[in-house]
């Protein structure tokens, strides 16, 4: 691979070339230093092209052809640029000024490396095609310049757009929160799921792009907040509909629109590299991060006697020790560990007094002897560090996996499920104590497995592990707490069921989390970390959004089913058994639930399509004159009962659609577009059923 243009603060190209950028351009995404790699190349060819007495004309035209690759692609990058700088008024100065001195740059590299404007004799050996040399560096310098400034103002419009998605979600958000009835809710979720999907879209490509590998953690960790929460806004905002006087599910609803501001928020500083007020990136956070910058000082006075002092040492050790106190301290860690990291934090200090001894004396008096006696110290000094860094990377991992093997068959919220259908509030009372225990525990584990990841983005995978958990567990209680004061409500369950999945999800993730911290400190390094995202662009997105549109309707058309008093109603019964095989095709799209593979989806397409052919016959039967009279008692109007018919014949229509599609054979992308027929076919149900809510 070649070595990169651009470092933090600007580009940089060979040092005999005399090439450089402005200093305050500085390249944050992978797509601007990658453009700039192989104009960096070509031009750095022509600075680095030797004077010979004399020149083969291949090698002349080759070096003309150079020139003419360099002017051709500015051309090109150019016109893009002036493009951009149409679109974008507040930029258009700027960039249209870099346009200009970039293809001036090109324009002028061109004619220098031109061997007909030569004026000698083709005999003349000893003129060169470089006789401005000088201008040919100034020229690629001020194309090099130019060209970055047009690729940073660009990026610049990406965070634009960025921030503009971000402020439509936060809007719509508002107006989420102030609705009073499920029709205007599912109105504004959906406008709301188009533009999440369109702020994934964003961040992605943005997560992807990003050079930095801790910001793209942070990135990822973000995202992923978003993620689960859309799903948890959805249930808790229906619940507090349903539920308005509840105030446990008030107290849900909030906690889930909180954390996804925060959640915006944090994406923004990302993308704008601005920090929160306090936060010191330079400063370690972790035990690893002490200990590698601790060995790296010590070890430098092999180099240098002088480069630091005694005191800066001493500090160094001593904030890595407190930083093990939080293992010593720690009511889960064992006795043993604990006797170890005691142990071996006193013998660091001892090993550090004989190494500023010793030291002391170098620098006075570099005799072979003391030189050797040095040498011993710091050797000594870093094997205790490391023997320190394997005692609590040891204490951290085994405890992580005990826990996890513990608390992974999730009795704590099987149990508060139970108990909050059967409305037992003392039980759930009970069963809420132990899940704040076990949400203790977790968070204790991912402040420990933070100190021995090994790496930054590992750390702030565990930090955003440790939020989750700290986070999630409060939101179980409440939601717990709200279906056992509403033991028969569908919604309250369903939202519960929906935060248990959300903590059984993290807890699968701190498994593959745990051994990748193993994998980095035995020196093993797999395949590269896949952050948790949102769905990315294209079909899968779409596959998302449709799914999450399906599972919102359906579950409106429970809300309704519920408050029939008839329940052996073959409508009703027709109806909710398509809202029960919707969702569990819902959760396909999200990679969960009982359908495993897609011959399980089809399958169960087949089975929705007839569901929904009943249900449509059950409509006709009733469509009577008695009916009528039914319609007319509690006073439909006669256009909701020409559109009720109406509906039923469509979902006819789209069953027997859904049916010959579902047998069919398909493979690849046929099946994604399989899925995306079954969704549409459920979007047309529930318009069926908003027409039965009326009669309701």
């Amino acid at each position: 691979m070649a070595t990169s243009p651009c470092s933090s603060s600007g580009v940089s190209s060979s040092s005999s070339s005399g090439l450089g950028a402005d200093a305050g351009l500085e390249i944050r995404t992978r797509s601007v230093e990658q453009t700039l790699v192989p104009l960096v190349s070509q031009i750095t060819t022509l600075i680095n092209h030797k004077d010979k007495p004399k020149r083969s004309d291949k090698t002349l035209q080759a070096i003309q052809r150079v020139g003419q690759a360099v002017n051709l692609a500015v051309g090109k990058f150019v016109t893009v640029g002036e493009a951009i700088a149409n679109e974008n008024h507040e930029l258009k100065e700027e960039m249209s000024i870099a346009c200009i001195e970039a293809r001036r740059a090109g324009e002028t590299i061109a004619q220098l490396t031109d061997v007909a404007s030569l004026d000698h004799p083709e005999s003349d050996s000893h003129i060169t095609i470089f006789t401005d040399k000088t201008g040919v560096v100034k020229a690629a310098r001020l194309l090099l310049s130019s060209v970055t400034k047009v690729l940073v103002l660009a990026d610049r419009i990406v965070i634009k757009q960025i921030i503009t998605s971000r402020n439509k979600v936060l809007a719509t958000m508002e107006q989420l929160e102030k609705v009073s009835s499920f029709q205007e809710f599912v109105q504004i979720f959906s406008q709301f799921g188009n533009e999440m999907v369109e702020f994934a879209h964003l961040t992605g490509d943005r997560q992807n792009d990003l050079k930095d590998e801790k910001k793209k953690a942070r990135m990822a960790a973000s995202r992923a907040v978003l993620e689960k929460c859309t799903m948890m806004l959805l249930t808790a905002s229906k619940t507090c509909l349903r539920h308005p006087d509840c105030e446990s599910a008030r107290i849900n609803k909030d906690g889930v629109f909180h954390r996804m501001r925060l959640a915006l928020e944090q994406v923004i500083e990302i993308v704008t590299d601005s920090r929160p007020n306090g936060e010191n990136e330079m400063a370690p956070i972790s035990i690893y991060s002490g200990i590698k910058e601790f060995k790296n000082k010590v070890e430098g006075l092999r180099e240098n006697l002088y480069f630091l002092s005694k005191e800066n040492l001493s500090t160094m050790l001593e904030v890595i020790l407190e930083h093990t106190e939080d293992f010593t301290d720690s009511a889960y860690t064992s006795h043993e560990h604990r006797e170890h990291i005691l142990e071996l934090s006193k013998q660091a200090k001892m090993e550090l007094e004989q190494l500023v001894s010793v030291w002391m004396q170098a620098q006075n008096q570099k005799t072979k002897d003391l030189m050797e006696d040095l040498e011993v110290a710091i050797l000594k000094t870093c094997q205790c560090m490391n023997e320190l860094k394997r005692e609590v990377h040891s204490a951290a991992t085994s405890l992580a996996a005990d826990l996890l093997k513990y608390h992974m068959d999730h009795m704590v919220l099987k149990a508060l499920k139970i108990t909050g259908v059967e409305g037992n509030l003392e039980a759930v009372a009970e069963y809420t104590c132990k899940l704040s225990e076990q949400k203790e525990q977790l968070v204790e584990m991912c402040r420990l497995l933070r100190h021995v990841s090994g790496t930054e983005p590992l750390e702030i995978t565990c930090i955003h592990a440790e939020d989750t958990f700290q986070v999630t567990g409060p939101q179980i209680i409440s939601a717990a707490e709200t279906l056992a004061l509403h033991p028969s409500s569908k919604i309250a369950k369903e939202n519960l069921e929906v935060f248990c999945e959300a903590w059984e999800s993290q807890l699968s993730d701190m498994s593959l989390l745990l051994r990748e911290i193993n994998d980095v400190f035995e020196g093993r390094r797999g395949e590269k970390r896949v952050y948790l995202s949102l769905p990315r662009p294209g079909e899968q997105a779409k596959i998302a959004k449709l799914g999450l549109e399906l599972h919102l309707l359906t579950s409106d058309v429970d809300s309704e089913t519920e408050k029939w008093e008839d329940q052996e109603n073959e409508i009703v019964q027709h109806g909710q058994g398509m809202s029960s095989m919707a969702y569990s095709m819902y959760l396909f799209t999200r990679g969960e639930g009982l359908l495993k593979t897609t011959q399980d989806l089809f399958h169960q397409a087949e089975i929705f399509a007839t569901e929904g052919t009943k249900l449509a016959s059950a409509l006709h039967a009733f469509s009577d004159q008695s009916f009528f009279v039914f319609l007319n008692m509690i006073q439909v109007h006669e256009d909701d009962k020409a559109l009720l018919l109406l509906e039923a014949e469509k979902l006819i229509s789209m069953c027997k659609q859904l049916q010959i599609t579902a047998k069919a054979s398909a493979q690849g992308k046929s099946a994604t577009f399989t899925k995306f027929t079954f969704v549409k076919l459920h979007i047309g149900f529930v318009q069926l059923n908003s027409v039965i809510s009326k009669i309701v």
